[in-house]
């Protein structure tokens, strides 16, 4: 038995790295009529690495750097978009789900920049796009990737956000999720989910954690307050802040509540309908 568009809905969900995507993934496929990816053997288990129909984002220089180039953002317009990449992207994924279940669940971070071009290959398909403030995301990042260099780091969320965002208008069905709203009310983020594919509420299988961002917060203002950083950082968020301020977030003031996402939602049509 494979996928079957009368009777399963994909749920694309995408972020970069360390925004929440595996957290929100997991909480999503928890549902008793959802399916994810575990115990794959791929890193993450993202499905971006069970494939070899598209680049990962390890092509384009993995976590940090992916979306700064312009071939990592791919659309409708992509020359992989035909009914054999989809055959073979369900072939890779298949084994990886339980078929007896409606909702199949995928997590990649470069979805983000690639909705348009999975939308081409599964028009049915729902978004769930995580967000989460650029300072913790950076911090980590730039941990992970061993370097001090913060502002081509910073660079890379804002790209990446605002490409979504441009993106966003010509999406059927998208979900936006803010890590902060994620981590704070956790259950009334991904009920909200559920029912944006069909799926009535349950009881989540964990609690999850709020105030994750707070600890990379007060990395930033030490980081800022230290001789050796202190300018560079002050320059840093200077140059930022307004491209930042448009997506909700400040790095001036990184513990002000996040704004409104600005992006442009189209009406969603019924999770029923076919691909």
């Amino acid at each position: 038995m494979g996928v079957d568009p009368a009777r399963h809905r994909l749920v694309f969900v995408g972020g970069l790295h360390r925004s929440g995507t595996t957290l929100l993934a997991d909480l999503i496929a928890a549902h008793p009529l959802a399916s994810g990816f575990s115990g794959t053997g791929a890193p993450a288990d993202e499905g971006q690495h069970l494939q070899d129909v598209y680049p990962t984002a390890r092509a384009f220089g993995g976590p940090g750097r992916f979306g700064l180039a312009p071939a990592a953002h791919m659309t409708e317009d992509h020359g992989l978009v035909s009914p054999e990449s989809r055959a073979r992207l369900l072939a890779a994924w298949e084994p990886h789900w339980d078929l007896e279940r409606p909702v199949l669940v995928e997590k990649s971070p470069p979805t983000l920049i690639r909705t348009r071009f999975l939308q081409a290959l599964f028009p049915a398909a729902t978004f769930v796009i995580v967000i989460r403030h650029p300072i913790p995301v950076t911090l980590a990042t730039a941990r992970w990737r061993k370097t001090r260099r913060l502002g081509p780091l910073f660079e890379h969320w804002l790209r990446c956000h605002e490409l979504f965002a441009a993106d966003e208008g010509r999406l059927e069905r998208v979900e936006v999720v803010r890590y902060e709203d994620l981590v704070a009310d956790a259950d009334a983020c991904v009920r909200r989910v559920w029912a944006a594919v069909g799926l009535d509420p349950s009881p989540l299988p964990r609690t999850v954690e709020p105030g994750s961002n707070e600890a990379y917060f007060e990395r930033w203002q030490a980081l800022r307050s230290s001789l050796r950083m202190g300018a560079y950082l002050a320059l840093t968020a200077a140059r930022y802040e307004r491209r930042t301020r448009r997506l909700g977030y400040s790095l001036l003031d990184p513990a002000r509540a996040p704004g409104p996402w600005p992006g442009r939602r189209l009406r969603s049509r019924s999770p029923g309908d076919g691909w």
